[in-house]
């Protein structure tokens, strides 16, 4: 059992989010109890997840994508208002981390979806945060075999849009919607770059930058993160866990 705050404290340390300017507030974005014996972690708190963590009588929450985004309406009611209603009923207090996980050289999205695909040796790109990650591969491989490799780590086949017709050797990444990195992409040399979303103009940037883009599904491609930093916090302190995936073909 750990007090929430020293662990919220020993999170926001580790994964240095004073260095981050994000979309919304990374930390204790609910506080419903004070202490944390039991951990359920995902990725999105969507209402299905927190009922699971009422149900499992979770202690703490742990997710990618919480609550509080710029933007969005102020006011606590409607689909937000019930959430948050669940959780406090609950007990159950909300971490939220985001940019800073997404970034973590270890416990990150990019990393973890890194060591899923096998690439070794990959290294996050200064530009943009770290937020891109790239690797050049001793052996070029061919688009086909990426699309294969992509769908055994992930369960799902991504949507491949061919930008030229040369083998893969330098390929990049950044988990969730990052279609709009690919302009960087090209500029760094790159063969290919997988994302999580595609939107309309990636197509027509794919194939006049020649790069290969991979969409591979947002959802997909962040659930590795907060599960590596979900089982680590548990074993730091001692916690029960446990991980929910909540279907998203997104």
């Amino acid at each position: 059992m750990i007090d929430l705050l020293t662990l919220e404290a020993y999170t926001n340390q580790l994964l240095a989010v004073d260095a981050f300017e994000d979309y919304c507030p990374n930390g204790l974005q609910i506080e419903a109890g004070g202490q944390v014996n039991r951990l359920m972690v995902g990725v999105t708190a969507c209402q299905a997840l927190i009922d699971a963590a009422c149900e499992w009588k979770a202690d703490l929450l742990l997710v990618h994508h919480g609550f509080f985004w710029k933007g969005e309406p102020a006011p606590i009611r409607g689909m937000k208002g019930r959430r948050i209603v669940s959780l406090i009923d609950g007990r159950v207090s909300l971490l939220a981390y985001h940019l800073p996980l997404d970034a973590h050289t270890v416990y990150g999205n990019n990393a973890q979806l890194g060591k899923r695909l096998g690439f070794k040796g990959a290294v996050a790109i200064e530009e943009k945060d770290g937020l891109i990650w790239s690797v050049e591969l001793p052996e070029p491989m061919q688009p086909e075999d990426l699309t294969e490799r992509i769908t055994q780590a992930l369960g799902r086949k991504p949507l491949h849009i061919p930008g030229h017709q040369r083998p893969l050797r330098r390929i990049g990444w950044c988990t969730g919607a990052a279609q709009s990195y690919l302009e960087t992409a090209a500029a760094m040399g790159l063969d290919a770059f997988i994302s999580g979303e595609i939107s309309e103009p990636t197509v027509h940037m794919a194939r006049e930058m020649a790069v290969d883009y991979f969409a591979a599904g947002h959802h997909a491609t962040e659930r590795f993160g907060v599960q590596a930093l979900g089982q680590h916090l548990a074993e730091q302190f001692g916690l029960a866990y446990r991980f929910v995936d909540i279907e998203n073909p997104v």
